[in-house]
């Protein structure tokens, strides 16, 4: 099920009444027609930074990550490819849990987007293997730590600077889990949720794949066969 299929199921309407589908749609339109806005017309507002991450040898395949910003405007194709994985060989790692993260993980900056209302994704969790969906509603608070800029000391550079939690990290496991942290490059990052997924009916690439997933390292293999997957510790 992508974004523009069954939006309607995170959240029924936007804020001003209009159903998500047929806001998309109109949106998209305005986006392929080249009506795009600059960051002036965002009130200055830089863009944002979406990252994906899970523990170590779970490896996981970002099929698409599609965000839904406050003005209502799709943005598809937001975030997509390897998730960042910790891998140490000979098994010197753990699965278990989740490694201290700023926020960040493996991704990219969302450019031309207000703060985020919705994200949509669909990945394939490699371990198992298995192909899921979720749909991560923002909630207000959240956003109001983004905005909010703090006071924070950098190593690397070692000064005090003031910045924002403007990283969304989003944490993939098996199971169908999701953790998203708010961070930023030298602040704490924050948890703010967890949630399940749910099995993508249609399999991996949406059913275009035979059933097939991508293939799991052999790194990552091995340490599975030899510990299996740790489900409830996420």
């Amino acid at each position: 099920m992508a974004l523009g299929d069954n939006c309607i199921a995170a959240s029924p309407t936007s804020k001003s009444g209009w159903p998500i589908k047929k806001c998309a749609g109109l949106l998209v339109g305005l986006i392929l027609a080249g009506c795009s806005l600059s960051f002036a017309q965002l009130d200055k507002k830089l863009p944002w930074f979406l990252g994906f991450s899970a523990p170590a040898y779970m490896e996981v395949w970002i099929e698409t990550a599609d965000v839904v910003d406050i003005q209502e405007r799709v943005f598809r194709g937001a975030g997509g490819g390897i998730a960042s994985v910790p891998k140490p060989p000979n098994n010197q790692g753990t699965a278990k849990g989740w490694v201290s993260s700023n926020g960040a993980g493996k991704g990219r900056y969302v450019t031309g987007a207000d703060l985020p209302r919705l994200i949509y994704v669909r990945w394939q969790s490699l371990a198992e293997p298995q192909t899921y969906e979720a749909y991560i509603v923002i909630p207000e608070s959240a956003r109001e730590i983004m905005r909010k800029p703090e006071k924070a000391f950098c190593r690397f550079g070692a000064e005090w600077i003031t910045e924002s939690r403007d990283n969304i990290g989003i944490g993939l496991a098996p199971g169908g889990i999701a953790k998203v942290w708010l961070g930023g490059a030298c602040l704490e990052a924050i948890e703010v949720m967890r949630i399940e997924g749910t099995i993508n009916p249609r399999g991996p690439y949406e059913g275009k794949s035979g059933g097939k997933h991508r293939p799991l390292s052999e790194i990552s293999k091995t340490y599975i066969e030899n510990f299996g997957i740790p489900y409830g510790s996420w």
